[in-house]
């Protein structure tokens, strides 16, 4: 007797949180049958002796619902031992929708996500009208690894009430409507239902996305059709209304299988942990996630993220060879130099926030806050804009810059991220593409916080990107390696395992700019019994599937 794939010796770190151990792991077809002492020989074989094994990791909140359309490899989740990811996330998805509607939908993704239009509307198939049929339209593109989706609340409400859903309240009678949908929605696949409430997410015209304004008891009304057919919901809150909206989480999860919302140190971790706690203590299934690091911007001489004066905006016209021709001309850079200093200190003291990411393979995330180009400026006696033009021209245009955002304060991110409800995520995988990549936030997890800094025990952080959200997922078969589950594993050498500097390229359709960045230390990523990751590089192996809602299934 043979298997398909054996991968021999490694320490198997389970995802439940037990101690690590020694062990084979067999694999025939798309399941795991056999964990221990594997005599039988496989026609593929990894060796993992010295290295981890582990079960797939899981992305709760990405946005790749376009970008699958054009790269069913899904990079750059897919570089960093992620075998499931969530799209749909914030309230913003491609069904339902009218046929009419379309370019609606996709202008939004545009002004929310950083999506560009143009490559929405060309590069999906745009064959559906009702969230299955969205479903059947991705599995018909063959994704490397394992897709699941929320349905948004903005295509369903504007589903529902067309233009009025942007600004107006719906009707009694409205409301009905935009719950069953969610419902029907759920029944044909989505996982769940995902609302924004941030006003700031706002669509061509300026106007909040819809469902900004939506009554809670319009949300109230989705979380009791959602939680019938086992569905969850998710939730970006706008916690200047701090009880309310957390009160709001709770009704949810009462009413839906569980709750899933996003948190960030700035909107007070302690708070926050207080009334989570007292959710979970009574029996309600809510998980936040966070960025496990700072979040925010990536800018430097080869993007687009950088200063915004009248000279700074004619370099952006320029290729990257253009514009250091031109940073290196006396005259040119004095006037960028020049327009930056006339918006006065503010624009220095808005220095204190990047950070120069070094000259390393790997990126650095965890300076100190007194490492800003600010104080680097300071030592160097110069204006913090001269000390970026400096960086930039000494590294050729290479050199990045990181924006801490939100998160900044990285000593009490670090107490959020060892709550019990705080989960690392939030990369935005497929958003934002040409300002910002947290698409290695796994990696990111086990190199720094596991392996650097000790906050988590290497079975702890494994289980928190797979045990974990496979939970909130309601993904019963997959999230821990163990006989009868699917055959999502990775293998990887956590003494080298990191992520590489991000690296802007022109590959989505028309040739607009994003951001990705490659991992290394995996030996191997293996997603429903497939090997689509071998030595940090895909496979071209396309075994990933279209995960529907199970407890509707």
């Amino acid at each position: 007797m043979s298997h398909d794939l054996v991968i021999r010796g490694g320490s198997v770190v389970d995802g439940s949180g037990a101690e690590p151990f020694t062990a084979d792991v067999a694999i025939d077809g798309d399941t795991i049958v056999d964990i221990g002492k594997v005599a039988a020989k496989g026609a593929q074989e990894i060796d993992a002796d010295g290295l981890n094994v582990s079960p797939g990791f899981i992305d709760l909140h990405t946005h790749l619902d376009a970008q699958i359309g054009w790269d069913p490899q899904v990079t750059s989740v897919s570089w960093h031992g992620v075998t499931t990811a969530l799209l749909g996330n914030c309230g913003v998805t491609f069904a339902p929708c009218k046929a009419a509607d379309r370019e609606f939908l996709a202008g939004m993704m545009e002004t929310v996500e950083d999506i560009p239009k143009n490559a929405i509307l060309h590069g999906l198939p745009w064959n559906w009208e009702s969230y299955g049929g969205y479903l059947d339209a991705l599995e018909a593109l063959g994704p490397s690894i394992n897709i699941a989706g929320l349905v948004g609340h903005c295509a369903v409400r504007f589903y529902v009430m067309g233009e009025r859903a942007v600004e107006e309240p719906a009707s009694a009678d409205e409301v009905r409507q935009i719950a069953e949908l969610a419902g029907q929605s759920v029944q044909q696949g989505a996982v769940g239902f995902s609302t924004n409430r941030l006003p700031g997410h706002r669509l061509p015209d300026g106007r909040s996305i819809p469902g900004t304004f939506a009554h809670r008891d319009e949300l109230r009304a989705v979380a009791k059709e959602v939680g019938k057919h086992g569905g969850i919901m998710q939730t970006v809150s706008d916690f200047r209304e701090f009880d309310e909206e957390i009160g709001l989480i709770a009704d949810e999860a009462r009413s839906a299988r569980a709750a899933l919302f996003s948190s960030a140190v700035e909107m007070g971790h302690e708070r926050l942990n207080e009334r989570v706690q007292a959710m979970r203590e009574e029996g309600l299934n809510v998980t936040s996630v966070t960025v496990p690091r700072s979040g925010g911007g990536v800018g430097g001489l080869s993007t687009n993220n950088f200063f915004r004066t009248a000279a700074w905006n004619e370099l952006r016209k320029l290729d990257l060879p253009g514009r250091l021709n031109a940073i290196r001309n006396p005259q040119t850079r004095r006037s960028l130099i020049d327009e930056v200093k006339a918006q006065g200190e503010q624009a220095a003291e808005g220095m204190k926030r990047w950070f120069y990411m070094g000259d390393q393979a790997r990126p650095r995330y965890t300076q100190n806050p007194n490492e800003s180009l600010y104080h680097q400026a300071q030592a160097a006696g110069e204006h913090p804009v001269e000390t970026w033009l400096r960086i930039s021209d000494a590294t050729d245009g290479k050199a990045l810059f990181h924006l801490r955002g939100f998160n900044v304060n990285l000593t009490a991110l670090e107490e959020l991220i060892k709550t019990d409800w705080a989960m690392p995520g939030l990369g935005d995988a497929g958003a934002h593409v040409s300002q910002m990549i947290d698409s290695g936030w796994s990696t990111f997890i086990l190199s720094h916080w596991h392996r650097d800094r000790g906050v988590y025990s290497l079975p702890e952080a494994v289980r928190r990107i797979s045990a974990v959200p496979a939970n909130v997922l309601g993904l019963v078969d997959r999230g821990t390696l163990a006989i009868g589950k699917r055959a999502d594993v990775n293998v990887f050498d956590i003494a080298h395992l990191e992520e590489r500097m991000p690296e802007i390229v022109h590959d989505f359709p028309f040739g607009a700019p994003r951001f990705i960045q490659r991992a290394a230390g995996y030996k191997a990523t293996v997603c429903n019994g497939s090997v689509v990751l071998r030595d940090d590089e895909l496979t071209g192996e396309c075994a990933g599937r279209v995960l529907r809602n199970p407890a509707a299934a």
